[in-house]
C-alpha cells in the first residue's frame, strides 16, 4: 500500500510540475516577465510587522490598511481555500534616467510608473486571462488581485523568489532591479513552490540616504506620512509646510529611492520593457499644468493613474512645485489660482506666491484675508505674511 501511495504521490507531483510549466509558459506569452509560486503560509512574520507599522501610525491617512489588517495578515485569512499563491512581475523599467527631470525646476517630474497606462488595467486583464487558463487546466478555483484587495504582495513576492524587499521596502529583482509591477493569483490548485529570495542589500543604504523627506526612520521601515509618493498621490489634505520644500518638482510620486539602487545596473529595464511609456508625460511645463481646469485635466491624463487623484490634489502638487521652482515668472500662475473654488488649491497658491513673490504678498492679502472663509487658507496667509515680515530688512 505504501509503495502504491508513493507512486501516486510521485505521479501527482509530476502533474503539478507539468501544470506549473504550462502556466508559466502561458503567463510569459502574455507579457509577464517573472512568475513564481509561494505557499499560503510562507509569510508568518508579515502580520506582526504589519501591526507594528500600523501601531506606529506610519500608514498615515490610509485607514483601509488598519481596517483590513486581519484579512491582510495572510492569504488564508482572505480566502481559506487557497492552496497556492502565484506572484507575477511585469517589467516597467525606464529607458532614461528617471531623476533627470528633477534638475528642470520649471517642469514637472512624474514617477515612472505613472507614465504608462494605469497598471491596474494593464495587469488585471492579463491576470484574468492567465488565471482562466489555470482554472481550465487544473479544474481549480482562482482569484485575481492587483493592488485592489488586502493582499501583502511584497512579502509574498519575496517568499516566492521574485526578489527581496529592500531597505526602502520595495521589491528588488536581480533581473529587473526596482521596476516590477506585481500581480497575484490565489488558487485552490496545488503547485510546486519556489525558493524564497534572500536579501542582497548588504551594507548599502543609498535608497535611504536619497529620500528628500527622510521617510525612512530605519532600514526596512517606511513612514508613509513623510513619503512623497504618499503625499502627492494618497494624501487628500494639506501637506505639512516643513515637507513641501523636499518635494521639489515631483508632482506625482517619487522615484529617488528606486532609481539610485545599484541593482538597477543589472536590470533589463528599457531593453525589454513590455509597457510603452508616454513621451508626452515627461518633463511637462508647470505653467501649462497649472492652467488645467477639471475637464482639461481629465482629458490630459485619461487612462493614466494620475487621473484617479483628481484635479484638486494634482494642482495642489503643481503649486508646491511652482513654489519650489525659484522661477519668479511662475508667480503669475499661482496668482491666477488665488480665487480657485478649491480651498486646497487656494492655500497652496498663497504658499507658492510667498516663495516666489514675497514683496507682493502684503498687497495681495488686502481684501482676500477678510473675505476668505476657509481656516486653512487664512492660516496660509498668516504664515506667509509672517515670513515676509521676517525677511524684510
Amino acid at each position: 500500500m505504501s509503495a502504491l501511495r508513493h507512486a501516486s504521490d510521485l505521479s501527482q507531483t509530476a502533474l503539478s510540475e507539468k501544470l506549473k510549466r504550462a502556466f508559466v509558459e502561458r503567463a510569459k506569452a502574455l507579457g509577464f516577465d517573472m512568475v513564481r509560486v509561494a505557499r499560503p503560509d510562507s509569510t508568518p512574520l508579515a502580520p506582526v510587522r504589519l501591526q507594528a507599522w500600523l501601531d506606529q501610525g506610519h500608514h498615515g491617512s490610509m485607514d483601509w490598511m488598519a481596517e483590513t489588517a486581519e484579512r491582510r495578515a495572510s492569504p488564508q485569512a482572505l480566502w481559506p481555500e487557497v492552496r497556492s499563491v502565484i506572484l507575477l512581475g511585469l517589467n516597467y523599467g525606464p529607458t532614461e534616467d528617471p531623476l533627470a527631470a528633477l534638475a528642470l525646476r520649471d517642469r514637472a517630474s512624474i514617477s515612472v510608473y505613472a507614465r504608462n497606462r494605469d497598471y491596474h488595467d494593464v495587469i488585471k486583464g492579463k491576470l484574468k486571462e492567465v488565471a482562466g487558463f489555470l482554472a481550465v487546466r487544473a479544474g481549480s478555483d482562482v482569484k485575481v488581485f492587483v493592488d485592489t484587495a488586502p493582499v501583502m504582495e511584497k512579502p509574498l513576492a519575496e517568499a516566492a523568489g521574485l526578489g527581496w524587499q529592500g531597505k526602502h521596502t520595495v521589491i528588488v529583482s536581480r533581473e529587473f532591479g526596482n521596476w516590477l509591477f506585481l500581480g497575484a493569483i490565489f488558487t485552490t490548485a496545488e503547485l510546486p513552490a519556489d525558493a524564497p529570495e534572500r536579501d542582497h542589500c548588504g551594507s548599502c543604504r543609498r535608497c535611504l540616504d536619497a529620500c528628500p523627506t527622510n521617510a525612512f526612520p530605519a532600514p526596512y521601515q517606511l513612514d508613509a506620512r513623510r513619503c512623497i509618493s504618499y503625499l502627492t498621490i494618497e494624501h487628500k489634505g494639506h501637506i505639512a509646510p516643513e515637507l513641501r520644500p523636499g518635494i521639489g518638482n515631483r508632482i506625482f510620486g517619487c522615484d529617488d529611492c528606486l532609481a539610485v539602487c545599484p541593482w538597477n545596473k543589472f536590470a533589463q529595464a528599457g531593453r525589454e520593457a513590455k509597457l510603452q511609456q508616454r513621451d508626452d508625460l515627461a518633463a511637462l511645463p508647470l505653467a501649462e499644468l497649472a492652467r488645467l481646469d477639471d475637464a482639461a485635466f481629465r482629458a490630459r491624463f485619461s487612462g493614466t493613474p494620475i487621473k484617479r487623484t483628481g484635479r484638486e490634489r494634482f494642482i495642489r502638487n503643481v503649486l508646491i512645485a511652482i513654489g519650489n521652482s525659484g522661477e519668479p515668472r511662475l508667480a503669475r500662475e499661482a496668482l491666477a489660482l488665488l480665487d480657485d473654488p478649491s480651498p486646497l488649491i487656494r492655500a497652496m497658491a498663497v504658499w507658492a506666491l510667498g516663495r516666489l513673490a514675497p514683496g507682493e504678498v502684503a498687497a495681495l492679502a488686502d481684501g482676500r484675508r477678510e473675505s476668505e472663509t476657509d481656516p486653512d487658507v487664512r492660516a496660509e496667509w498668516r504664515n506667509v505674511l509672517a515670513d515676509t515680515m521676517e525677511t524684510i530688512p
